[in-house]
């Protein structure tokens, strides 16, 4: 009789945590199909919402409400409560949304619920999954507030809940990456380029820390590789993040150059950025006209 008890009690425990795990993969799916939907342009429906609030996964719940806020237009993201770096359960249930809804763009996806499986099981960097969550942040950022403009933010990186340097230059790098394609195309499309609007805009970015973005420079960090293209094997994140900052900052150079009248600017730029470090040249590409800059700045 004990034996049986003992039986049963395990059957319905292991009932219980089958259908939690269940619950949560479905979740996953489906606050993958609200990202994959509305994180760009288009608002979603109030039933949206309703949807999203009625996943019973208990571990779901802070991604539920991250979801949610990336989806609205003008959302709070920039608030405290989303700029503080959430617990791993959460940083890797994004991670694993992130990832099913690539999938979901594939003319043939593979099933969902082995994709979330797949992910679930796979050993993944702690600093790749906050790369993640702070890539979704700053693309929505920049997708669903309209009219950009940071100029009055303050990113105090201490406030956030990063626990290092590593995790204060990834909350950098990514808001940054977002930024800096805000005035890639004023730069690559027109011809001749619009400075003129691309410095607009770059007069428009936060500050950090009390500072101009480009004195910020405490980016000396140890690499880690991560997935930044889903058809390419994962990569060194300083190759890929710190080349595109780098490009923001000769991007700015390149608008200060059209007037005189910005001539301190420049300097400043060059100068108090880590454009000036040769030990940053390694991971971008911009390396020869770098060296090409501070031979005649040397001179």
């Amino acid at each position: 009789m004990k034996k049986t008890i003992i039986f049963f009690l395990t059957l319905v425990f292991s009932q219980n945590i089958f259908s939690q795990n269940n619950e949560y993969d479905k979740g996953l799916v489906e606050l993958a199909k609200t990202y994959k939907n509305f994180h760009f342009r288009s608002d979603p429906p109030s039933n949206v919402y309703q949807e999203v609030n009625s996943i019973s996964s208990e571990k779901l719940l802070k991604a539920k409400k991250f979801i949610s806020e990336v989806v609205t237009s003008n959302n709070k993201l920039l608030t405290s409560e989303f700029l503080t770096k959430p617990d791993t359960i959460t940083l890797k249930s994004l991670y694993i949304i992130r990832g099913v809804n690539w999938n979901m763009h594939e003319a043939e996806a593979e099933d969902n619920i082995i994709v979330v499986d797949s992910l679930k099981n796979e050993k993944t960097d702690y600093h790749e999954l906050v790369s993640c969550y702070y890539g979704m942040l700053f693309s929505a950022i920049g997708n669903k507030n309209k009219p950009f403009d940071l100029s009055e933010v303050n990113f105090f990186l201490n406030n956030y809940n990063l626990s290092n340097d590593t995790e204060k230059g990834i909350f950098f790098l990514m808001s940054m990456r977002t930024f800096g394609t805000m005035i890639w195309g004023y730069i690559n499309v027109p011809k001749p380029p619009n400075y003129k609007k691309a410095l607009d805009y770059i007069k428009k970015y936060p500050r950090y820390n009390g500072i101009d973005y480009y004195r910020f420079t405490d980016l000396n960090f140890k690499d880690f590789k991560l997935t930044t293209d889903k058809r390419k094997p994962k990569e060194s994140f300083k190759k890929y993040y710190i080349n595109k900052y780098v490009e923001t900052l000769m991007y700015h150079s390149l608008c200060l150059s059209q007037k005189k009248k910005h001539g301190k600017e420049k300097d400043n730029l060059l100068l108090e950025s880590i454009l000036r470090n040769d030990s940053y040249w390694q991971y971008t590409e911009y390396k020869p006209t770098l060296e090409k800059i501070f031979k005649k700045v040397k001179e």
